[in-house]
């Protein structure tokens, strides 16, 4: 059984004349544990296709089926729970809020999902512990440096332990020092925990380093790929 499996999966944006495909039929499975980069050049629809397994956005047609369920028909507000317990979520824009602390950066997640405040302090400072920054926890997130703000959203994805973490370009903004620390955070996260990884990149070295390589091109997956 497959964690994840995408079939045939279009989406369209526009209509009409300035319509444009931006994937055009895409299948693939992911199984639990797997550390995924999923390649291409900007524009051929790698994040596009990323944000749609994680339930971010719906296919113009075609199915994602996780735990081989299909998500379809799942309404909003399950839907959002769903995504909260299962995924995680690493993107090169670091989407903090820069004037709260980073404890509280951290804590958001489990704020949404309704766990208590005493419960929400100790997981949030044991996901900081992991990645470690412990010792920053009462800085604002305003205050780091960029691969510090990175580390805060590895934390953050980490919370509800999920399942599955999609991270977008993760060394997208940061020096190849700071980006080989962050990436190897991402890979004991996927060797030690058996979290699944997820990994949109243009950067063969960091995909090199996951399982398996997915190449997307025009929109579709290239032969041999999966």
């Amino acid at each position: 059984m497959s964690l994840i499996e995408a079939r045939d999966i279009t989406r369209t944006y526009g209509k009409g004349t300035t319509s444009f495909q931006a994937l055009r039929g895409v299948s693939l499975k992911i199984e639990k544990g797997e550390s995924v980069a999923i390649i291409g050049k900007s524009g051929s629809g790698k994040s596009t296709l990323m944000h749609i397994m994680a339930l971010l956005d719906h296919p113009s047609s075609g199915s994602i089926l996780l735990n081989d369920q299909p998500t379809a028909k799942i309404k909003a507000k399950s839907l959002n729970k769903l995504r909260n317990q299962t995924f995680g979520f690493v993107f090169q824009q670091f989407f903090l809020n820069a004037q709260d602390s980073v404890l509280e950066n951290v804590m958001l997640p489990m704020k949404i999902a309704g766990v208590t405040g005493k419960k929400r302090r100790e997981l949030a400072t044991s996901a900081l512990e992991a990645v470690g920054l412990e010792a920053k926890m009462n800085n604002k997130a305003s205050a780091l440096s960029g691969g510090q703000k990175q580390r805060v959203c590895i934390a953050r994805a980490l919370v509800n332990n999920p399942e599955i973490i999609f991270a977008d370009e993760p060394t997208g903004n940061l020096d190849s020092n700071t980006g080989a620390k962050v990436e190897d955070i991402l890979f004991k996260l996927n060797r030690e925990k058996g979290i699944t990884l997820i990994i949109v990149t243009h950067d063969p070295d960091l995909a090199q380093k996951c399982d398996r390589q997915i190449q997307i091109k025009d929109g579709q997956v290239m032969k041999g790929d999966f």
